[in-house]
């Protein structure tokens, strides 16, 4: 799916969706119609009802397992912001127990890397751009910084090796985050889910070929669950995109304040 879809917003995302799901919807019923006359009429009519729970169910199947990829998908990436918010608010706690010179070079730097994944990775991320080629500047040096100091008490080389775990904790969470971000339905799942509703709807149009105001009901209300399912996946699809997509909040929750 092309980014300019997945960043409209959900109305007329919407609104798109529902429309072409009708109109193919009601292309189908044209086209059953206008062939619905004589032997294959009685065709038409040979196939039987049963075969409709069956495909309405091989449908409902392929919804759950695309929308249960995107759950996870979109679990996964909060549960690793979470995690990267934590780890980096246990550094700026646990830099307090240094002198102040050092507790404030790593403020400064864990703000700056927060600033920088707000501004500059984030929509990187809802583009589906974003690399793990280079490691942020920033944690690097607060990394460095905290290895290079030298503790003077018990309480300092604990909170050194604490410090060091969380920004190790802080990098994994950002490495998950950003190959998280690149995930999405591919092509195929998408067209077995169309593929699958064209089966059904056409199915349901030949069942009640011999009965308008019957196909007309059955299908509207069939197409209708389609566009419902493909307008709840689509809109979840990638985590970081959209107009319902995941937000910085919780780093930027735990970002330090400049100091006065």
């Amino acid at each position: 799916m092309s980014d300019w879809l997945h960043n409209l917003p959900v109305a007329w995302m919407a609104l798109l969706v529902f429309g072409i799901t009708y109109l193919f919807t009601a292309a189908i019923y044209a086209v059953v119609t206008i062939l619905s006359v004589g032997e294959r009429a009685r065709s038409f009519k040979a196939i039987s009802p049963g075969l409709l729970p069956v495909l309405g169910l091989i449908f409902g199947l392929f919804v759950v397992f695309t929308a249960a990829q995107v759950w996870t998908d979109n679990e996964k990436a909060r549960s690793e912001i979470d995690r990267e918010a934590s780890a980096l608010r246990n550094v700026v706690i646990l830099a307090t127990t240094f002198p102040k010179e050092f507790e404030s070079r790593i403020r400064g730097l864990v703000r700056r890397y927060i600033a920088d994944v707000a501004r500059q990775e984030w929509p990187l991320m809802a583009q589906g751009a974003a690399t793990l080629r280079a490691i942020p500047g920033a944690v690097a040096e607060a990394l460095q910084a905290t290895l290079a100091v030298i503790p003077n008490s018990e309480g300092q080389k604990t909170a050194q090796r604490e410090m060091a775990t969380a920004l190790e904790i802080a990098l994994d969470a950002r490495r998950h985050r950003i190959l998280i971000s690149q995930s999405q339905v591919n092509l195929l799942k998408w067209s077995c889910l169309f593929a699958q509703a064209l089966c059904t709807l056409i199915a349901i149009a030949m069942v009640h070929s011999d009965n308008r105001p019957a196909s007309i009901m059955a299908m509207g209300i069939f197409a209708t669950g389609v566009a419902a399912s493909m307008l709840l996946i689509l809109a979840h699809d990638r985590p970081f995109t959209g107009e319902i997509s995941i937000k910085p909040d919780p780093l930027l929750q735990v970002m330090p304040e400049r100091e006065r």
